[in-house]
């Protein structure tokens, strides 16, 4: 892979989200079609229990009565396995829902799963990146390089912008 790889998902705005079944928390299978008629809040992360995606977890669970009446459901995806995320919801009483991608193959559909570089070295990952998906299913907001403070509440911002 190249040095410089991109650092953006290769999706687009107004265009249908690809579909996917991950297990979630409880490994029972959730579909992106299962919201159909509601707006999705689909976050990538990096790893249960580490520092930045402990505290976008806990914010989207403040908030996540806000976007519940906003008709948003607010899905997370890593490539944990589910029992990670029974630990992680459990250790910081998370009230989201987390769906697993041991396989990457969603976060390679999507394209946050990226070449990244930490202290010199390189490695593949998860790029920090948020979409906002529609009721009929297209990609209505794009964030990537997501930094964690002030963004559940950009998220929130946007998703009452795009409703009226």
């Amino acid at each position: 892979m190249p040095k410089s790889a991109a650092k953006e998902t290769k999706l687009k705005v107004g265009q249908q989200a690809p579909e996917f079944t991950l297990q979630n928390q409880s490994e029972k299978p959730v579909s992106l079609k299962d919201f159909k008629d509601k707006w999705v809040v689909l976050y990538f992360y990096p790893k249960d229990n580490t520092p930045g995606c402990t505290i976008e977890a806990i914010s989207f669970t403040k908030e996540n009565p806000d976007f519940k009446k906003l008709d948003a459901e607010i899905l997370g995806v890593s490539p944990d396995s589910c029992k990670s995320h029974q630990k992680f919801i459990a250790g910081q009483k998370l009230k989201i829902t987390l769906l697993s991608d041991p396989d990457k193959k969603i976060l390679t559909t999507y394209g946050v799963w990226q070449l990244k570089k930490f202290m010199g070295q390189e490695y593949l990952g998860v790029v920090r990146t948020t979409l906002l998906i529609n009721p009929v299913g297209q990609i209505a907001h794009i964030w990537t390089n997501v930094k964690v403070a002030g963004h559940v509440e950009e998220v929130k911002a946007k998703l009452k912008e795009l409703k009226k």
